[in-house]
């Protein structure tokens, strides 16, 4: 039902297409793309529900696609009679052959059978709800984040798990205590192993002398993990891809000798594996070194515990009254509990469940709506859907029927958003943004309504899987998401789903090639166990893929770019193309119907000719710092939404015509006509933008340009003081909701400026100076995360009623300065007002130590932690301290 609901939404635009003026199709073809266009669009919702669209429907797509490039030869739309005159020449003599001709009337016939099939079985089945897109972006649930945490804290943290499992790693007597000794976690998925150890990881790996954490999963190879160690032991070089398995072991032995290390490997699989694996680990090790493996099957545990000093841990299930706490976390609000009426159905529901945190935690993203549970009715339904629930005998089984609720229970369109996730390999953290953009160009994401942004319906069925906990969202230091992770469980689900469906053909390893039997819709290049595997056969189902997603260590496997006359999606992320002499980068000129391009991190210098792909959505740059400046040619790219790129200082004249632009750095502002053409991108949302010299003249025309960006949500900026865009009015920015700026001083007045910013949610501010600062009640109402980093830092003070949201603060403070204002002003230095911050969860403050006495040090942090301790939140906190402020910081992470 997904996949078909899925097609109609690509389909649809296609036939708009056919119906322009410069596709002069005969009258019979044109009338029957009318009628099947007037009736798709009627049936389009009703699809989501009935959803018996014939699993084939999806190859029509692809008859569409075809035409659309035998008449489309990559040029601009026709400006004028004369190229009108060219086409429709064209266009009649390709129907002059009969081939052609019959080939796209037939198909079009064939998919008006089957829509009007649908539509009887729509007036069967009595199917009047329309299903409606959300008109703005819904948020993830706030109630998540607790979640997450309380489900680290009910699987090791402060609980028995984390204990025992310590305990393991330091048990024995003296002698065996200094020898290398490996724990192995066993337990199926869901269970929290990789919670629970990871939590041990943190906990004790500042007293060994190396460590790291690496990630195995189903397809593995040696080499790989091998080569992951050495990079988490900031070993790791580029000339080890060309070395073998003995050699990178060696490379390891060398690194670890002598040394007190501890190694986790996650989540493997494989016997055969970790015997290689464990040839990286001498036996004569007496410095007390630890290992410690995951894996889902009793009998690979046993065998990497194959010493009579190491030991396995089974781990179980949550007990009845944690498994509560985390359901009911999920569903009600502290203040309330469960109501009586709920108790007993919840009790049942829990039973099934089986103490399992990720079984608990996604049924119960499915009773919880909003701030109130769902109708007992549904309670009873889902209970009864359940099953037998989860047993020792059937619990993979039953999880996997579990998560099938969950799924089957989403709309089609999210559906198809989950299924597509099974594009990227297990254990991969999957950046939000990228994700977004890649369905946009699937046409996954559809827009009834003007001037509602893409992205931002995207970004609502994101925030929706998020809720319904069948992804995992990650966030960055500010506490935004950035990214999520499919658990393993999930992923075997989807991808056994996508199997199913032929949604999307996984090549990684464990085939032998693509079956010239099927058609392959979505490919994902994932090799990672057969070193020479060689490129698969260009056969006619690679000719009809759509999507390609390729990862390291597979990109020799990609046949020619030229091969693909359909593909709307390409990613190379990461792929180092230039050691590929059959993969010419020219060649993407070539395909016409690219929707998404991502180079991002693939080591070129010039951007390739890109000037044809008239369809271009997203065409990602970045991490190619070698790129100074973009072709002339990207602007007539008149449908780029997304152009991600490393500092540009050339930027070619009339990118004023990239009026579709959404998303938009990191460029420099330096040149009046790229300040003026900013005024033009009135669909403009993110901005990052550097300026080396700001005139007066170049800052009026940026004020000009801006005022124009009704739609600017994010910016970046580098100025010598608080830029007049701001100052001026900062009523005009009522979108802007994160800035990041760097400027020369920071005065108290411009914290008045700023706070006048009504939908701020994120404010990181870099500076030079910066000496007392105090935050009041004004201003700053929706504010969550304030970051301050300054080479010359003062005071800072927080009064009764500042940031009210606020619950990350990160700041920087010299304890002489801070000591020299308050004596100035009578107060307490000492005294931050931290108390007052109501909803404060995270602190990290770097203190600057120099003029200051070692007693005066030691009185301010304890000044500090007290404070934060009695603090109602008991917010997590950092303190540090620095003894010299003449380097300052440079960079966000080494604040953190």
């Amino acid at each position: 039902m997904n996949l078909a609901t899925g097609a109609m939404g690509s389909l649809l635009p296609k036939l708009l297409e056919l119906l322009k003026e410069e596709y002069k199709l005969k009258k019979k073809v044109r009338e029957g793309v009318e009628s099947l266009e007037k009736e798709m669009k009627s049936m389009y919702t009703a699809l989501r529900k009935v959803g018996e669209v014939p699993r084939d429907q999806l190859d029509e797509q692809d008859v569409v696609d075809k035409f659309l490039v035998r008449v489309d030869d990559g040029s601009e739309p026709a400006a004028n009679s004369n190229k009108i005159k060219r086409l429709t020449k064209k266009m009649a003599g390709l129907f002059i052959k009969g081939k052609t001709h019959h080939e796209i009337a037939n198909a079009i016939k064939d998919i008006n059978k089957q829509v009007q099939e649908v539509a009887s079985r729509r007036v069967r089945y009595n199917v009047d709800n329309l299903v409606a897109m959300p008109a703005a972006v819904a948020p993830i649930d706030p109630r998540l984040r607790a979640l997450y945490t309380e489900v680290t804290e009910l699987v090791g943290i402060a609980g028995k798990r984390d204990q025992e499992l310590m305990k393991l790693l330091s048990e024995g007597d003296n002698e065996s205590k200094k020898k290398l000794k490996t724990v192995s976690v066993v337990g199926f998925g869901g269970l929290g192993k990789t919670t629970l150890v990871k939590t041990v990881y943190d906990k004790i790996k500042g007293e060994f002398d190396c460590r790291a954490f690496v990630s195995v999963g189903r397809n593995a190879s040696a080499k790989k993990i091998l080569m992951d160690i050495l990079l988490a032991l900031d070993m790791y070089e580029s000339h080890f891809t060309i070395l073998g398995e003995t050699q990178l072991i060696d490379k390891l032995r060398e690194r670890l000798e002598n040394k007190r290390y501890l190694i986790v490997i996650d989540d493997i699989w494989d016997e055969k594996l970790w015997t290689i694996i464990n040839w990286a680990f001498s036996k004569n090790n007496n410095f007390g070194s630890r290992l410690i493996t995951t894996t889902r099957i009793v009998n690979v545990s046993k065998f990497c515990c194959s010493s009579t000093n190491d030991s396995v841990y089974q781990m179980e299930p949550l007990s009845d009254d944690d498994s509560k706490r985390l359901f009911y976390k999920r569903i009600f609000s502290q203040e309330s509990g469960c109501p009586r009426e709920l108790e007993e159905v919840s009790t049942c529901i829990l039973k099934k469940c089986g103490g399992v945190p990720l079984a608990i935690i996604t049924i119960a993203s499915l009773l919880a709506s909003d701030q109130h549970p769902k109708p007992e009715d549904e309670w009873h339904v889902l209970l009864e859907s359940i099953g037998r629930g989860l047993t020792k005998d059937h619990g993979v089984e039953e999880m996997m029927r579990i998560l099938s609720i969950s799924y089957y229970d989403l709309p089609s369109y999210l559906r198809t958003c989950l299924l597509y996730l099974s594009m990227f390999p297990e254990d991969r953290e999957i950046m939000k943004d990228q994700l977004i953009w890649m369905w946009i160009a699937e046409s996954f994401v559809q827009c009834e309504k003007a001037k509602t942004s893409l992205f931002e319906i995207g970004e609502t069925y994101f925030n929706e899987l998020v809720n319904r906990s069948l992804i995992q969202p990650v966030y960055n230091y500010r506490g935004f998401v950035y990214a999520c992770r499919v658990h393993d469980s999930v992923l075997d689900l989807i991808c056994s789903l996508s199997r199913e469906e032929n949604f999307v053909t996984i090549l990684n390893g464990t085939d032998d090639g693509i079956s010239s039997q099927r058609n392959v819709r979505k490919l994902s290049l994932q090799n990672t166990i057969k070193e020479h595997q060689t490129m698969p056969l260009i056969s006619k189902s690679i000719l009809q893929v759509r999507s390609i997603a390729t990862f390291k260590s597979a990109i020799g496997l990609l046949p020619p770019l030229s091969s693909f006359v359909v593909l709307r999606v390409l990613d190379l992320t990461g792929c180092n193309v230039g050691d590929h002499s059959h993969l010419n980068l020219q060649d993407l000129g070539t395909l016409f119907h690219l929707r998404y391009l991502g180079l991002a991190d693939i080591g070129i210098s010039e951007v390739p000719e890109v000037g044809k792909l008239q369809f271009l959505q997203v065409l990602d740059l970045s991490g190619n710092y070698d790129i100074r400046e973009l072709p002339s040619s990207v602007t007539r790219l008149r449908r780029l939404m997304c152009l991600l790129t490393e500092p540009l200082w050339n930027l070619p004249d009339g990118l004023g015509k990239l009026t579709s632009m959404e998303v938009l750095g990191e460029i420099c502002g330096d040149s009046l006509c790229t300040v003026k053409a900013l005024g033009n991108m009135k669909a403009l949302r993110k901005l990052q933008i550097k300026f080396n010299d700001l005139s007066m003249e170049l800052e009026e025309a940026f004020v000009e340009s801006l005022e124009e960006l009704s739609n600017i949500q994010n910016r970046h900026g580098i100025f010598s003081m608080l830029p007049a865009w701001i100052r001026r009015n900062p009523a005009h920015l009522s979108q802007l909701h994160e800035l990041h700026i760097w400027v020369e001083e920071v005065r108290q007045k411009d914290l008045g400026f700023l706070g006048k910013l009504s939908a701020l949610h994120s404010l990181t501010l870099r500076t030079t100076r910066q000496r007392q600062l105090f935050f009041g009640a004004d201003g700053f109402r929706c504010l969550t995360t304030i970051v301050l980093v300054c080479r010359s830092p003062g005071r800072i003070v927080f009064r009764p009623g500042a940031l009210p949201r606020a619950e990350t603060v990160k700041f920087e403070i010299s304890l002489r300065v801070a000591k020299e204002e308050a004596a100035s002003s009578g107060g307490d230095w000492l005294d931050l007002g931290m108390e007052y911050l109501v909803s404060l969860r995270k602190v990290h403050v770097r203190f600057y130590t120099s003029g200051v006495m070692v007693g005066e040090v030691k009185q301010a942090r304890a000044s500090l932690e007290n404070t934060l301790h009695a603090h109602p939140n008991r917010p997590v906190f950092g303190v540090f301290f620095i003894p010299d402020i003449v380097h300052g910081t440079s960079d966000d992470d080494t604040f953190v």
